[in-house]
């Protein structure tokens, strides 16, 4: 028996009799010895955890932005003029910009990683014909589960005997309704929420009293596939997005390229003092940038 087997198998479909089979198993459980050896194999069944950055990398981030560094660049020259007003506003703006980013991206990778909260620390299994609670993370497949109201269901189970047993499963369908559980197998082409012979790792024993075999673990749950699916999310950029940073682009290329005949045509054609034209030229490119929209697109 492969490790791809196991989480690839519709197990919905298949009988009883199939299943216990499939995982060369019976009601009486697996031994210590063949538990230990299968542990190995499967590895533990945890969540696999994404890469995170850390906390420095992620504030950083955030002044990763054409205007961010134009505005940071305004600061370094409004404070080598000794406009300290001008220069703590920008500032202000830039790091409140970047604060209120890194406040939301921590939410939202805390929103994702509570999903790695979701397995129950305790399970109630048979080994070696005789009932042990051992820890959810040494399950692995061919072990038979014992559950029953207020259990969290600690891993993808084919169920073998159900008594009045009906289970919440909204995280993963969304239903709030709890589903009522049987043995009989069902079609291949079943959605999930129908899969009346499976319980899944995760969810919430609503009443009654089951048993089941372990078919999947960890990663090859069916909340193990959306936590890989989560991880594996890439960050888009957003129409709005893309159209400010052009915005940005451009809107730098005008100052710069306006400052700049400004200051030429000041000091050839109306023979003002280079510094004097220089400050001016500076603070009305400063005065041109909009420091507060880095924060407002960011707030949005």
């Amino acid at each position: 028996m492969s490790s791809s087997k196991s989480s690839v198998t519709a197990w919905h479909t298949l009988s009883v009799d199939s299943s216990f089979e499939a995982l060369t198993t019976s009601a009486a459980g697996l031994d210590s010895q063949e538990a230990s050896e299968r542990l190995r194999q499967y590895g533990k069944n945890s969540l696999p955890t994404a890469k995170k950055r850390s906390a420095v990398i992620r504030f950083l981030s955030h002044f990763h932005n054409i205007l961010i560094y134009v505005l940071l660049g305004s600061a370094v020259v409004t404070a080598a003029l000794a406009h300290w007003i001008d220069t703590g506003v920008i500032l202000a703006v830039v790091m409140a910009n970047a604060i209120i980013g890194f406040i939301q991206e921590g939410k939202a990778e805390s929103a994702m990683g509570a999903i790695q909260q979701m397995l129950a620390p305790v399970a109630h299994v048979i080994r070696g014909a005789e009932r042990v609670s051992i820890e959810g993370e040494e399950l692995v497949p061919g072990d038979i589960v014992l559950i029953e109201a207020g259990d969290k269901v600690p891993a993808d189970l084919r169920l073998f005997d159900a008594h009045g047993l009906s289970i919440q499963e909204s995280i993963l369908t969304g239903e709030s309704v709890a589903v009522e559980k049987l043995t009989r197998s069902v079609d291949e082409q079943a959605a999930l929420g129908d899969r009346s012979c499976m319980a899944f790792s995760g969810t919430l024993v609503a009443s009654g009293q089951g048993k089941g075999i372990v078919v999947a673990t960890g990663g090859n749950t069916e909340i193990g596939r959306i936590s890989s699916l989560l991880s594996e999310v890439e960050t888009l950029t957003t129409p709005l997005i893309r159209q400010m940073n052009v915005f940005a682009k451009w809107l730098t290329l005008i100052i710069l390229v306006l400052a700049s005949l400004l200051l030429v045509f000041g000091y050839l054609f109306t023979q003002h003092d280079l510094a004097v034209m220089f400050m001016s030229v500076v603070g009305l490119s400063v005065a041109a940038i909009p420091e507060g929209l880095p924060a407002v697109l960011t707030i949005t």
